[in-house]
Order: C-alpha cells, then structure tokens, then sequence
C-alpha cells in the first residue's frame, strides 16, 4: 500500500511579493528551499492563514538568504504582501518506507529567516502547528 505524505513544509512564512504579471508559481528563497527539501518546479500546496484560500503551484528558485515568498500569475489573486502561508509538498512512499519517515518541517520568523528545522510538529504554540 502506498500513503501520501507530507514530505516538507515551510510554516506561518510572510508573502514579500505579489506579483498578477508573471509568468507564474512562487519563488522561495533557496536556503528555505533546501532547508524544506523543495526542488525547483516541484509541487507545492498554499495554504494561507491570513484568508483561508488554499492553492497549488509551483516552485521556482529566488535568491539566497533574500527572504522571498513571491505568489506570481494567476495565484496572486489567492495572496497578498504580509499573509502568513504554509508551503507544503507531499510526496506517494510505501508502507516499508514509513519506519524512516520525517517530513522537513521550518519554521521562520517575520522576514522568513529559519528559526528551526525540525521532523516534528511542534505543537499549538500560537507560532507552530498542523497544517
């Protein structure tokens, strides 16, 4: 049998940039990226804390240590400068692969800097939670 799980996620990140122009995705500063496991083209889903809109893109690479969450295309009209999102990516693993499982989970602060990185929720601290 086989799960979808969650492979990594960026938590409560702060939109930089909203752009309806582009050609579109989301660009994700490269050290959240790799912190998180996301590769570039990869599907993510948005969840955004500030208005409850849930979406689905993809990833393209912004500049390191920028800070940068940007919605670009048509999902910019599901987020705006300063919404708090979760950037989440799933990923199909068998049973067999379970026993070694733990998802990327960062958690960031106000201009997305890492505060830690961890394989486990870190509860309802009001800054940390389940997607």
């Amino acid at each position: 049998m086989q799960r979808t799980m969650l492979k990594g996620k960026i938590h409560r990140a702060t939109v930089t940039d909203s752009n309806l122009d582009y050609e579109g995705s989301v660009a994700i500063d490269s050290l959240l990226m790799e912190a998180s496991g996301l590769q570039e083209f990869e599907q993510v889903h948005i969840y955004n804390i500030a208005n409850g809109n849930r979406f689905t893109t993809y990833v393209i690479t912004a500049p390191e240590g920028t800070g940068t969450i940007s919605i670009n295309g048509a999902a910019a009209h599901m987020a705006s400068s300063g919404d708090l999102v979760i950037i989440a990516s799933y990923s199909v693993m068998d049973e067999s692969e379970l026993v070694s499982y733990a998802p990327k989970l960062v958690y960031v602060d106000g201009a997305n800097s890492i505060k830690e990185i961890s394989g486990h929720l870190m509860g309802n601290t009001g800054t940390a939670g389940s997607i």
